[in-house]
C-alpha cells in the first residue's frame, strides 16, 4: 500500500505541477498566447482551457473531493493530452512535443490506475 501511495502522489504531483501550477503562472505570457494561435485556436480558448486545467488539478490533489468528480478530472486531462497531441501533430508533425505529451498521458494513466487500486484496497480494509 505504501508503494502505491508514493507512486500515486508522485505522478499526481507531476500532473498538478504541469497542468495546474505552470498554466496558472504562464497563461498570459506571449509565448503561451502564440502557442494557442499557432495551433489555430482563438485566444479565449486558451483562457478557458487554463481555468479548467487549474480546477482539474485542484480536484486531483484535494483528497476529500468526491470520486465521480475526480473521474471527470482524469477524463478531462486524458482528452486534453490526447487532443493537444493531435493538434501539435497536425500542425507541426510528429516530434518532441508530441512525444512529451504522450509521456504525460502515460503519467496520468499511472496516477489513475494507482488511485483506483488505493480506493479498492481501502474498501477491502473496511469490509
Amino acid at each position: 500500500m505504501k508503494k502505491l501511495k508514493i507512486t500515486f502522489w508522485v505522478t499526481t504531483g507531476i500532473i498538478f505541477l504541469f497542468e495546474g501550477v505552470m498554466p496558472a503562472f504562464t497563461f498570459q505570457t506571449e509565448m503561451a498566447k502564440e502557442g494557442i494561435r499557432h495551433l489555430g485556436y482563438p485566444g479565449y480558448f486558451g483562457n478557458a482551457l487554463v481555468a479548467f486545467k487549474i480546477l482539474g488539478a485542484l480536484v486531483l490533489i484535494i483528497p476529500k473531493i468526491p470520486r465521480r468528480i475526480k473521474e471527470w478530472a482524469y477524463a478531462g486531462f486524458a482528452f486534453d493530452f490526447t487532443f493537444a497531441t493531435i493538434s501539435l501533430w497536425a500542425v507541426d508533425g510528429f516530434g518532441g512535443q508530441t512525444i512529451f505529451l504522450l509521456i504525460f498521458l502515460v503519467i496520468l494513466a499511472v496516477a489513475y490506475v494507482t488511485d483506483q487500486k488505493i480506493v479498492s484496497q481501502q474498501k477491502e480494509m473496511v469490509s
